[in-house]
C-alpha cells in the first residue's frame, strides 16, 4: 500500500510515518509515504499556494494549479513505483479530498481503503479548493464528521492509521482487528468493556466470567455486553445491523429483554 498526501504541512505526517504500529509497519515495508507540498510546484518568488475568492467573502482560496501539479507528480511517481515492483502501474488511483460534503468516513471505508493499494489524499486549508481543481482531479470525498478542521491532515492521518492497522500482519494479534467497534465481526456494534491486572482495583473487581477459563460463556458474556453498549450508546448501529439480517435470535431476545416493562 502506498498513500501519496498532498499537505502544506509535509511534517505532520511524521507521525503515522515514525510512531507506533503504523510506524513498524512502515519500516517493514509493509506500507509506503509520500508527501507533495503544493508550494514546490509553484513559479514567484512567494510561492503563491492561495488568492481571494471570487465574489468576496472572507478567507482565501487555495489555487488550482499547485495542486494539480502536485498530484500530478505523485501519480508519476506511485506508477514508478508499481511497475519498479512489478505490480501494474495503468491502475486508476483514487485522488481523495478531505472535504464536509464528503462520504462519512467509517470502520466500512476504513476496510476498503485497506483492500486497496493506496490513494492520493488532497488535505485542503483555508477557506477552501478551487473548484475546478476539484471538477478536473478528485475521484473520491472523504468526511470525519459534522464539524470543521483547520485543515485536512488530521482527517488524512486518520484515514492512514485505520487503513494500515487493518493490512495483514500489522497488529501483533490478527484477531485484535476483528474485535473493534464496528468490525464486522462484531455485526458492526460497539466492542465489550476490557479488563487486565490486577483483579481488584479500588474496589472495583473483575467480572467473574472473564475469570472462568470457559471460552464460550466468555463469548456470550462479551456479546451481550456489545449488545447493551451499543443499545445505550449507538441505537442507530443496533436498527442498521437488524435490517441487514445480523442480528441472531438470541441477540434479539436479550435486547428486548433490557427494555424496561
Amino acid at each position: 500500500m502506498r498513500f501519496d498526501v498532498i499537505s502544506l504541512f509535509p511534517d505532520m505526517f511524521s507521525v503515522v510515518r515514525d510512531m507506533g504500529v503504523t510506524g513498524r509497519a512502515h519500516k517493514q515495508d509493509r506500507w509506503s509515504l509520500a508527501v507533495w507540498n503544493p508550494r514546490d510546484f509553484t513559479h514567484d518568488v512567494h510561492r503563491t499556494v492561495d488568492d481571494r475568492p471570487y465574489g468576496g467573502g472572507p478567507g482565501m482560496v487555495m489555487m488550482a494549479e499547485p495542486l494539480e501539479q502536485a498530484v500530478n507528480a505523485a501519480k508519476a511517481a506511485a506508477q514508478a513505483a508499481a511497475a519498479l515492483a512489478g505490480r501494474n502501474a495503468d491502475r486508476d488511483i483514487p485522488v481523495v479530498l478531505m472535504s464536509p460534503t464528503g462520504r462519512r468516513f467509517d470502520q466500512a471505508c476504513a476496510q476498503e481503503f485497506a483492500h486497496g493499494d493506496g490513494a492520493i489524499l488532497i488535505c485542503g486549508r483555508y477557506e477552501g479548493v478551487d473548484q475546478r481543481f476539484i471538477d478536473r482531479c478528485v475521484t473520491h470525498e472523504v468526511s470525519m464528521g459534522d464539524f470543521v478542521l483547520s485543515g485536512g491532515e488530521i482527517a488524512a492521518l486518520a484515514i492512514i492509521d485505520s487503513a494500515v492497522r487493518l493490512l495483514p500482519g500489522v497488529l501483533n494479534d490478527a484477531e485484535s482487528a476483528l474485535q473493534d467497534s464496528f468490525n464486522t465481526a462484531l455485526t458492526g456494534l460497539l466492542d465489550s468493556p476490557h479488563y487486565t491486572r490486577p483483579e481488584e482495583y479500588c474496589g472495583l473487581s473483575v467480572p467473574d466470567t472473564l475469570m472462568s477459563g470457559h471460552h464460550e460463556n466468555i463469548a456470550a458474556w462479551r456479546r451481550r455486553q456489545s449488545l447493551a453498549l451499543t443499545a445505550a450508546r449507538r441505537p442507530d448501529l443496533i436498527e442498521s445491523a437488524r435490517q441487514a439480517g445480523l442480528l441472531s435470535k438470541a441477540d434479539e431476545k436479550f435486547l428486548k429483554e433490557l427494555k424496561p416493562a
